[in-house]
């Protein structure tokens, strides 16, 4: 997870603040609203779209914005309808890619991918055919400042949670069960324990040694399917060389 993460945070400093607010706030409020369609309105009975306010929130989003989103998704106002859909692809040297999209069209958003996958050295595959290589679980990051490692591991294994990681040098990695995802998260800020995101994600069971060109081509091709509009979200299972991933932050 280390690998990905560690993009993620790359991605978040190399670009401009503006353009990253912009294009959250976008894909937040298509997630709040598809989460508020599918299992009702309030959040207190709808975790998916308690995660989603949450996130939203963290973001800074204004509060009267949430509540306009709420009133369309419950058709008190006039709005487009989006889809969720998940695509499978590959990328430069074998690297399995999950995209994970909300569109109001759907063979516009498959057109745009594919001819971004093709263009780059990768090619847009058959439901299922990189699915099996990933889990979906809770992601807690916690930042190593905020915590001793052993705080860290008593709050996680007494809330439920599946593992600890501690390689990445800025943050503790808290990996749950989707299920337990908020009990987890509850249970360190019971503890004073600020932490700096909590999501649902996709952790990939084995992951593919990518160096030089290869490296640096799928990089540049995570960054721009991340930046099509329809995009949520891009899993891969990469593992690039730490000096590889700083040079692509500069």
């Amino acid at each position: 997870m280390s690998g990905h993460s560690k993009w993620h945070n790359i991605r978040v400093k190399k670009m401009k603040m503006d353009q990253v607010r912009g294009r959250l706030f976008s894909k937040l409020s298509r997630e709040i609203m598809v989460a508020a369609r599918l299992g009702g309105i309030d959040p207190e009975v709808n975790p998916r779209l308690r995660l989603a306010i949450s996130k939203a929130k963290e973001a800074g989003m204004p509060s009267e914005n949430i509540e306009r989103l709420l009133k369309r998704a419950s058709g008190e106002a006039e709005d487009v309808h989006y889809e969720e859909v998940i695509y499978e692809g590959y990328g430069p040297a074998g690297v399995a890619l999950m995209m994970e999209v909300l569109t109001d069209n759907k063979n516009r958003a498959a057109q745009e991918i594919r001819a971004i996958l093709s263009r780059n050295g990768g090619t847009l595959a058959e439901a299922g055919s990189c699915s099996w290589l990933f889990e979906r679980k809770g992601l807690l990051l916690v930042p190593k400042e905020n915590a001793e490692e052993d705080q860290v591991l008593a709050v996680a294994i007494e809330a439920g949670a599946e593992d600890v990681k501690v390689d990445d040098p800025e943050n503790y990695e808290v990996i749950t069960a989707p299920e337990d995802l908020e009990d987890v998260k509850k249970a360190f800020e019971q503890a004073g324990i600020k932490i700096a995101s909590a999501d649902l994600t996709m952790i990939p069971k084995t992951t593919v040694r990518v160096e030089g060109k290869d490296a640096i081509a799928v990089l540049k091709l995570m960054e721009l399917l991340e930046e099509q509009d329809d995009v949520q979200r891009v899993y891969a299972n990469f593992d690039i060389p730490d000096e590889i991933m700083s040079a692509a932050s500069q």
